[in-house]
């Protein structure tokens, strides 16, 4: 199992992407599991609110993990992108989800901070998207983002690539992050103490006022999600291509 599960006292659950040594980085198996965990949810009357984290301190989750192959469809208007269910309001999940972010947060990351209701970040958390670093287009990750931030930091962010780190504490001055948790504390402890507040209230309510909310932005995050699959593959480089930059970074950031 990549994905863990625990179910705190007054109907918090913790969800936990539990691959520490690849940076919680998402596979196939993690990308099924959360969609199933999602899913899951919805039938469960315990579960009153969820606080989505990852393992470790150095990384949040860093998107689609690069050994994954995806077979892509010959024609430009089609991409398949396993990244596309694994976020709670895609698997139709409307009970509140807050994440907690330690260390990096970057590329597919931001498919599940998309979905979730805010974000607690500890001091040392980073965001950062390295798409176009790898000669990648970012189109999901910055629609995601654009609904979250002004739209000159999402441009700055999504076009910098991996040259520039978005701070938690510049985060919260944004308004991508609503909370920072001081050095030494627990981004999760923080999440929980808000979620178990929010599951104490009755939970029609809540539910509907996260309804709502998503509701406002729903309609405009749906066309601006439909240009996507064009722009990945049309603006995308070839897989190969993407690899000898991603090789040649590594290379040169082991050699700092």
């Amino acid at each position: 199992m990549t994905v863990r599960t625990r179910i705190e006292d007054g109907g918090v659950a913790v969800v936990t992407l539990d691959r520490p040594e690849r940076h919680n980085a998402i596979d196939l198996e993690t990308a099924a599991e959360l969609a199933a965990v999602w899913r899951g949810f919805r039938m469960d009357e315990s579960v009153r609110a969820v606080v989505l984290t990852g393992a470790g301190d150095r990384a949040f989750c860093t998107g689609i993990d690069r050994a994954v192959r995806v077979t892509q469809p010959p024609s430009p208007y089609s991409v398949d992108d396993p990244l596309l269910t694994i976020g709670p309001k895609a698997n139709d999940l409307w009970k509140p989800v807050v994440a907690a972010v330690g260390g990096m947060a970057c590329g597919g990351a931001f498919y599940l901070l998309g979905e979730a209701e805010f974000i607690v970040a500890a001091e040392h958390a980073t965001f950062f998207d390295p798409h176009t670093s790898y000669g990648m287009v970012s189109a999901y990750e910055a629609v995601y983002m654009a609904q979250r931030m002004p739209l000159g930091e999402v441009a700055r962010m999504a076009l910098m690539g991996t040259a520039e780190r978005l701070t938690a504490r510049r985060a919260y001055e944004i308004g991508l992050v609503s909370e920072v948790t001081p050095a030494g504390a627990d981004p999760v402890a923080a999440a929980l103490r808000a979620a178990a507040v929010i599951a104490s209230y009755p939970t029609a309510a809540v539910q509907g006022t996260v309804r709502a909310v998503w509701a406002a932005k729903e309609a405009a995050l749906a066309q601006a999600l439909a240009h996507a699959p064009q722009l990945i593959a049309l603006g995308n480089l070839p897989p190969e291509r993407q690899a000898g930059l991603f090789a040649g970074r590594a290379r040169e950031y082991r050699a700092r």
